[in-house]
């Protein structure tokens, strides 16, 4: 089981890294939607190539996030019920639907995606669009985003097992600290307070 901690200890930092990254992509999503707003109402021009990157960058918020997410346990979940038993209770849950219901749908995904990029990437896939752009990017994303969550999902699932034999700390415990939105606010604090100074 020490073994199995210290495999996802390894998994949190790694999808820690990419959802702190991936958090930037949100300030660009932001910058580009307006910067097309403002240049298509002043000048009466837009392109499909600007959407088309606000769609990639949130699809890669959502995908590319999904993990760290889950590592932080700030996922949708129905409490109503599970919310009243003990934290040993809900870790059994957890288990189960990690195992029937994550890694299933996760896996299968994963699977079926990948020929999806391979194609694309294969036959150089443009988008519809006029002035769209290459569409493999975007198709990788899913393999990508889906291969985190099933590692995040076996970090967790290990996590709870620890848990549930008094290996691990409670995985249900509110993290102290900053929450990554907070975090963001201050990076970007630091980033104007940098930029400032030099000017």
């Amino acid at each position: 089981m020490k073994a199995l901690l210290g495999i996802a200890a390894a998994i949190d930092k790694l999808n820690e890294f990419v959802g702190k990254s991936v958090i930037w992509l949100v300030l660009v999503a932001v910058l580009v939607s307006a910067i097309n707003a403002v240049v298509r109402k002043l000048f009466d021009i837009s392109s499909n190539a600007f959407l088309e990157l606000q769609w990639y960058l949130f699809s890669g918020v959502f995908l590319l996030g999904a993990a760290y997410t889950f590592q932080r346990n700030e996922h949708v979940r129905i409490d109503v019920v599970s919310g009243r038993f003990s934290h040993k209770t809900q870790a059994w849950i957890d288990v189960f639907g990690v195992i029937f219901f994550l890694m299933p749908m996760a896996l299968i995904i994963l699977y079926l995606s990948w020929p999806v990029f391979t194609l694309a990437y294969e036959t150089k896939e443009m988008s519809p669009n006029a002035g769209g752009l290459v569409l493999w990017p975007a198709r990788l994303l899913v393999p990508i985003g889906f291969a985190l969550l099933v590692l995040q999902g076996f970090a967790e699932l290990f996590k709870r097992l620890g848990f549930i034999m008094g290996m691990a700390p409670d995985p249900f415990a509110k993290p102290e600290g900053k929450t990554a939105e907070e975090e963001l606010a201050e990076a970007i604090r630091k980033d104007q307070g940098k930029n400032g100074g030099a000017a």
